[in-house]
């Protein structure tokens, strides 16, 4: 076989491609390894959600152990941010679609003037339990979350089954949570 563009030959031989020929099986091996690491991955169990306390803005508290039994959404967001402000008429959307089957949203106002996020949870009639993170303490236990927003879905018995950083995919937010309230 000739290349087009500089004419050198390539050649195959079936040697070339023999199984008892080293570099085959070195590819072969590194094949089989990477295959194995993606089995193991999308076979392990999703983690646990990590206990943390939340302190609603009318002083309610719980925590992450309480909502056990739910479909539970933990939305981290920020009234500044507008992203999570695009995103919040669809999160109420799918609170109130879901919250009959035993659908939870939690929105952890970060980084954000108590005030400012009371007054647009009363405008926006959220209708979910809005937490005040002052401390950071909740986005910490969340695994450092930096990035308004961030949503975290997690199923019934407690695990964290997805992560949307951004604004998440409405199509596949809507999957996960149906599989996780079907579960």
């Amino acid at each position: 076989m000739t290349s087009p563009r500089n004419g050198a030959k390539i050649s195959f031989s079936p040697d070339s491609l023999a199984v008892n020929n080293p570099a085959i099986k070195v590819l072969v091996a590194l094949a089989f390894l990477a295959l194995g690491v993606f089995a193991a991955v999308l076979a392990r169990p999703a983690a646990q959600a990590p206990e943390a306390r939340f302190i609603t803005l009318s002083g309610e508290t719980f925590t992450t152990s309480d909502l056990r039994g739910k479909v539970t959404v933990v939305n981290f967001w920020a009234t500044w941010c507008p992203d999570c402000m695009r995103e919040m008429p669809r999160m109420i959307e799918a609170h109130r679609r879901f919250s009959p089957r035993g659908y939870e949203t939690v929105a952890v106002a970060v980084k954000d003037h108590p005030n400012r996020v009371a007054d647009y949870a009363q405008k926006a009639h959220l209708p979910f339990k809005v937490a005040l993170d002052t401390t950071d303490e909740v986005a910490r236990r969340f695994g450092n979350i930096h990035i308004t927003p961030t949503t975290f879905v997690i199923d019934k018995n407690g695990r964290v089954v997805r992560r949307f950083v951004g604004e998440p995919d409405w199509r596949e937010f809507d999957r996960v949570v149906e599989k996780a309230l079907a579960g």
